[in-house]
Formats: structure tokens, sequence, C-alpha cells
């Protein structure tokens, strides 16, 4: 059997939080670690609350499916995969807003049932 390729994938245009890394790129399947609605330039968290804490959130996450040269087009759209869902007591920095996504390196295409 042949063997994946594992890619770390960082960027400095998204804050880095913890030993954790951004994103993990295997073979084409891209796990793009919790994104909160951190600032990257102060490490600080943006004001307005959950709205714009998810604005930055999403915005983060652009910049690292950037980095792995993809775009919100590599995350799905349809036919969704099965996700997760997190009860926490708190997020790290007092974040409201954890966004996290997996996304597929290249073009896609359906199987016919």
């Amino acid at each position: 059997m042949a063997s994946l390729v594992k890619k770390i994938i960082s960027t400095t245009k998204a804050p880095a939080l913890g030993p954790y890394s951004q994103a993990v790129l295997v073979d084409r399947t891209m796990y793009i670690a919790g994104q909160i609605g951190l600032e990257p330039s102060t490490g600080q968290l943006v004001s307005g609350g959950a709205k714009e804490e998810a604005k930055q959130a999403l915005k983060n996450m652009g910049e690292i499916l950037k980095a792995a040269g993809c775009d919100y087009g590599n995350v799905f759209k349809a036919n969704f995969p099965a996700r997760a869902a997190y009860q926490v007591a708190a997020l790290p920095r007092g974040a409201r807003v954890e966004i996290e996504a997996i996304a597929i390196q290249g073009p896609l295409q359906d199987a016919s049932a």
C-alpha cells in the first residue's frame, strides 16, 4: 500500500493558538483547526460580539485555505460531510465562536449512485 503524504499548513496571516497546527493536509484532505475571532496582527479578539468574531474566524480560515492553494470552493457546499459539534465550558481567550472545517484540495466529482 502506498503511503500518504502529511503536510502541516501554516500562515502568519492567521493566528497561531497554542501548540496546534492551523491545518493538516493528508493526501488531498485538509483538516482545519477551530478558528476563533482573533486579529492576527494583535493576537486579540475582535470587538463587536459573536457576529464580528465569526466574521474574523472565517477570514482567518480563508487565509489558511489560501496557504494551501485553496479557497472556500474547496470546502463542501452540498452533500455535506458528517459534522462535529462540541459543547465546551469555555473557548480560548473568552471567545464566543469557534469554527472548524474540512476541505478537499483540487476538484471533486460526486459518485453516481
